[in-house]
Order: structure tokens, then sequence, then C-alpha cells
């Protein structure tokens, strides 16, 4: 009998401690879970800081290119302080436990922040296209208050694609909830807040960035104007991601000789001098616009690596009732959109050189003017 109750507890004791094991591992998996994440969210409140910080103490930055530039970096900030924090606690506990108000304010401040930053890409693009497009034309128009009201355009469109779901949410706002996810019953509004938010931009930027990249082409191989063309100075026009524009502006009559008189020969000397100059000024511009376009290629890259898997899960579950996919790995995908918004101004600081300079004076404690 004895015998009998021994092996009966240690089955029991075998049986028993897998459980503990896996309490214990599960445990272990969400103090890790929530470390990482908390990370990302504190890298992403601290880049975009520094990043606006920046543009606000460096005057040579106070452009709208970069008024554009500091409003992403504002629009990435809100995102890791009113949506990242939240986000980690209802990724780790696996369940909601905030309230429909808070859920409701939650839900708008994700939908909201996430496209403004997603939008802010494309006027910054936009910007980028004008200004290589039609550089002295658009060197008129391209003020701050141009870029305040692209800003504001965003802004619209950001909020009028978050209220919807606010509006058939407050049937339920007296039950107890459990969970804080928008309503995917709603097909119609799932089609037109993931084309809103993604598909359409997506394609507006590959649009773009497919002229842009054609233009500073065509730009980098130009020759420079020939014997009889106004050429005598180079005037450079900023850029959005620190990209600059060579536009040649001067006089030079058939005879190679300037309209306000002089020798020949001495004018010629001139004239061979100006078109190094002009050759130098161009293979600097060639090589900036260069690098600018590589710059807004990797911007659009990452965007599209960090937003594709979610905005395509969060269209075809809706749609396709018998599809079924990992909680888990659609959390993986949301976390995957939210590192955008670390993305953007890293990219910015490292490849930006009017940024980099002025935040190695920025990390020195030493103003910039």
């Amino acid at each position: 009998e004895l015998m009998r109750l021994l092996v009966a507890n240690s089955s029991q004791n075998y049986t028993t401690m897998p459980t503990t094991l896996d309490d214990q591992s599960l445990l272990g998996v969400q103090i890790s879970l929530s470390v990482v994440l908390g990370i990302l969210t504190l890298a992403t409140i601290l880049s975009n800081i520094f990043v606006i910080i920046t543009i606000i103490l460096t005057r040579k930055l106070h452009t709208p290119a970069n008024f554009l530039i500091g409003s992403l970096a504002v629009t990435d900030l809100l995102v890791s302080i009113l949506v990242m924090p939240i986000s980690i606690v209802y990724t780790v506990s696996k369940s909601w436990a905030f309230g429909q108000i808070m859920c409701d304010i939650w839900l708008s401040s994700d939908i909201t922040c996430c496209t403004a930053s997603i939008l802010h890409l494309c006027v910054i693009a936009l910007d980028r296209y004008w200004a290589i497009t039609d550089a002295l034309e658009y060197s008129k128009k391209r003020t701050t208050c141009r870029a305040a009201i692209m800003i504001a355009v965003v802004w619209v469109i950001s909020i009028c694609i978050s209220m919807p779901p606010l509006f058939w949410r407050q049937a339920k706002a007296h039950e107890e909830l459990t969970d804080c996810n928008v309503n995917t019953d709603k097909v119609m509004y799932t089609i037109y807040s993931t084309f809103g938010a993604f598909y359409i931009p997506t394609v507006l930027l590959m649009i773009l960035y497919g002229r842009i990249y054609v233009a500073a082409r065509s730009r980098i191989f130009k020759t420079p104007s020939s014997s009889g063309k106004r050429f005598t100075t180079a005037q450079l026009i900023g850029g959005s991601a620190g990209s600059s524009l060579c536009s040649i502006n001067s006089n030079s009559n058939q005879d190679g000789q300037l309209q306000h008189g002089g020798s020949p020969v001495f004018m010629n000397h001139v004239k061979i001098k100006l078109a190094d100059s002009v050759l130098e000024r161009k293979r600097i511009c060639a090589a900036r616009e260069k690098k600018a376009t590589k710059t807004l290629g990797i911007i659009l890259g990452a965007f599209i690596f960090c937003w594709l898997p979610f905005f395509v899960v969060s269209l075809v579950l809706p749609v396709c009732k018998t599809c079924w996919f990992h909680p888990v790995l659609f959390d993986f995908f949301t976390w995957l959109g939210y590192l955008n918004s670390l993305i953007n101004p890293v990219i910015y600081t490292a490849f930006n050189d009017e940024f980099k300079q002025a935040f190695q004076k920025l990390i020195r404690f030493k103003r910039c003017y």
C-alpha cells in the first residue's frame, strides 16, 4: 500500500512539473518581450525628440522641406507616446483592462497617428518631386505656409480615416471589455481605411519615387550648357532630405565675350575658369542629387517592409471569413509597423549630411547657427 502511494505521488509530481515549468517559461517570455518592446519604444521617443530639437536649434535647417521632416518626427513621437506603451501591455497580457473609453482613445490615436506618419512620407516625396522637376518656379512657392497647409491636409485625412469606428462602438459602451480591436465585420470600412492609409499612399509614393529617380538621373548625366546658352553662375536650390538641384543661370554672347566688355583673351580665360567652376558645381550637385535620391529610396523601402505585412493581413482577414491567422504573428506585424516610426528619424540622421552635422553638434551641447 505504501509503495502504491509513493508511485501515485511521484506520478502526480511528474504531471504537475511541466505545468509549473510552462508557467515559468511564459513569465520569462512576457518579461523578455516587455523589455524588448520597452527598449524599442524608448528608442523611438528619443530619436524623434533629437530630430525635433535638432531642427529647432539649427537655423540652417529652418526650411519648409525640413519643417515637413520635423512634422513627421512629431507624428512618430506621438505614436511612441500615445500608442506604443499601451500596446506593450496589451500585447504581453493578451487582455484589455483599461475600459471602453480608453479603448476608443487608444484605437483612434493608433489609426490617426500611424496614418499621419504614412501620409507625411507622401507629402515629403511630393515636395521633393516638385523641387526636382520644377526647381526655379517651386522655389518661389516653397514657403512655410505651404508646408503648414500640406501638414494640415495630412491630419484631416488621418482623422477622417480614424473616426468611423467610434460611431458603431458606442453600442457596447456598457459591456465589459476583454479585447480592444477595430470591428472587422465592417468590410467596407476595412477597405476604406486600408486603402486610404496604405495602398493609395504606397502607389503614390512609388510613382513619385520613379519620377524623382528618372529626373535625378537625367540631371546627373546632363551635360553643361554649351556656348551661346546662358550660364555664368550656378544656383543651389535646397530640397527635402538634404537634396540639392543645380540650375545654370548666366549670360554669354555668341562671340564668347561677356556683355560688360573686355578683351577676348581675358574673357576667354574667364570663360574657361567659369566653365570649370560650373562643371565642378555640377559634379557636387550630381553627387548630392544621387545621395538624396538614394535616401528617399531607402525611406520608401523601409516603409513598405514595415507596413505591407500588417495591411495585407488587415485587408485579407475581414474579406476571407474562412482564413485563420495566428494572433502572435499579427502582433509581430503590428509592431513591425510601429518600427517604421523609429526607422524614419534614424534614416534622416544617418543619410543626411546637414542633419548629421547638426546632430553631432547637438550631442556636444553646442548650439548650431
